[in-house]
């Protein structure tokens, strides 16, 4: 087990109060699943400011979950290196794209756990379509994509469902993007998601999420309702936390 922040005595207690000072000074709620998969891939979206990395770190210090993410390899040379990976880095040479999913995939070979974050998006600037090494990565290592949300509009954070890849990523795209259409990020002109009144949105309850369990989502075949299926899913977590947010 690789030896990071998250899993360093006393320094991880100090971090987790901090964090959870920090996230309530700001306004900020968290909402997730009791338990969720020991190995995943976290895709998290929309990504427009560096603001996104920092409370998404504070919001794994504060459910106890410790992260990896990816960056260029470049930033991890020098005397400063180590102090990435001790944050979760995970040095990666995107060079080699041929080997890039596969490398990152082998790296949940022989651990019991490992929680990677992956931004869809890859860059903070808008853009009109997501990178797909994410769906590929999970599909490649087995694993489940769990979707992580900042929604600067309503201060809510968490995350949501895990979705398993079917390995018809177009479709499987559709839905995925149905669970953040509803998200806003803090600029929220540089996503490329399209927008859909809260007011259109069907609740359902979904008692797996009232309990605390794990929710994983599995495409069923019928594309529209499975992407109603995970607005609502969005809506009810929402609701969880800021009653009335969706009605």
């Amino acid at each position: 087990m690789s030896f990071t922040v998250f899993n360093t005595p006393i320094i991880k207690q100090i971090f987790r109060l901090t964090a959870i000072i920090i996230l309530k000074f700001k306004g900020w709620k968290f909402v997730s699943n009791e338990t969720l998969a020991p190995k995943a891939v976290v895709i998290a979206a929309p990504h427009t400011t560096n603001w996104d990395f920092f409370y998404t770190i504070l919001m794994a210090f504060k459910i106890n979950l410790k992260v990896s993410w990816l960056g260029k390899d470049t930033l991890f040379k020098g005397p400063g290196g180590w102090f990435l990976k001790w944050l979760g880095g995970i040095p990666v040479d995107r060079s080699k794209s041929n080997n890039l999913v596969k490398t990152i995939a082998g790296k949940f070979e022989g651990r019991d756990k490992l929680t990677i974050i992956i931004p869809p998006e890859g860059t903070r600037s808008k853009v009109n379509s997501w990178k797909t090494g994410f769906y590929y990565v999970a599909l490649e290592a087995g694993v489940p994509i769990l979707m992580g949300f900042l929604d600067f509009k309503l201060k809510i954070g968490g995350i949501g469902p895990a979705f398993e890849p079917s390995g018809d990523i177009e479709k499987d795209m559709e839905i995925i993007k149905g669970f953040y259409r509803n998200v806003t990020g803090k600029y929220p002109e540089k996503t490329g998601l399209p927008d859909i009144e809260p007011s259109k949105v069907k609740l359902v309850c979904h008692d797996d999420l009232v309990d605390g369990k794990s929710f994983l989502v599995t495409p069923t075949g019928n594309l529209e309702n499975d992407i109603l299926m995970i607005q609502s899913y969005y809506a009810s977590m929402v609701n969880r936390v800021k009653p009335g947010a969706f009605i």
